[in-house]
């Protein structure tokens, strides 16, 4: 499938979405965990987790486990809504660290593997069903300075649309950690929309395919971002388009 770049319809959402602002605290309050369950749900089911979004929901809101799913699944999603209750902190800042990149992925990973939770990988590694190849884990580290050294001159470059595209495709390009890479870069997109006023952006499991195509294709073909900033943009724009959805709920 085709997408089309929307930031321009993107900008037009979000300049209606700013009328409605500043919210009620009970409405940010109610905005908030929405997404927290939207996001953890569709992020970990984009990797492989068996619960669906009600499951889910039980598992973070109630701390009931669901009887046949692992254990791992439940620990994601405990995990990543740890993650996401840090992305809302973060996001009163216009800064983005290494060291939080780390700790997003300590809080979603230390139930899983406390002793790879917010360390680099070091050992080399895969990527199923693609001919691209991570960089060597010796070289994470300064790969990874190097990387967030820059995200400042990069913020000023691109359009904030395109900015979290590009951060998001730099971390899981790097490739930093043993296991959860995906979730960690879709965490660092949605910090970077946050902080410039855009709204949390869900990628719908039954995209997956489009997807990973995307993301292959930036790390496969030089220069070829484009294919990519044009999904997420398509992702951002739906994604307020339901803001604004919510907000006339509320």
């Amino acid at each position: 499938m085709q997408y089309e770049n929307c930031i321009r319809e993107i900008d037009e959402l979000k300049a209606r979405i700013d009328k409605h602002r500043p919210l009620s605290k009970q409405a940010l309050e109610q905005l908030k965990e929405y997404y927290r369950i939207g996001l953890t749900y569709s992020s970990n089911a984009i990797e492989g987790n068996s619960l669906t979004e009600t499951e889910t929901k039980i598992v973070i809101e109630d701390g009931i486990t669901i009887g046949g799913k692992p254990m791992k699944d439940h620990y994601e999603a405990m995990g990543h809504s740890e993650a996401f209750s840090f992305l809302y902190e973060l996001a009163k800042n216009d800064i983005i660290t290494e060291k939080d990149i780390l700790k997003f992925h300590h809080l979603f990973y230390y139930r899983i593997e406390e002793a790879n939770a917010g360390k680099y990988r070091k050992v080399n590694v895969l990527i199923t069903g693609s001919t691209f190849k991570p960089p060597a884990h010796s070289k994470v580290p300064v790969l990874m300075k190097k990387f967030t050294d820059n995200i400042p001159a990069m913020r000023k470059k691109y359009h904030p649309v395109e900015f979290s595209a590009y951060i998001h495709k730099e971390l899981v390009t790097i490739h930093p950690f043993v296991d959860g890479n995906g979730r960690a870069g879709r965490l660092l997109m949605n910090l970077a929309l946050l902080q410039t006023g855009y709204v949390i952006t869900i990628i719908p499991p039954i995209l997956r395919n489009d997807y990973i195509n995307a993301i292959k294709k930036t790390q496969i073909e030089p220069k070829s971002d484009t294919p990519f900033i044009n999904f997420i943009s398509s992702m951002v724009y739906e994604s307020a388009k339901e803001y604004i959805r919510l907000l006339d709920s509320l």
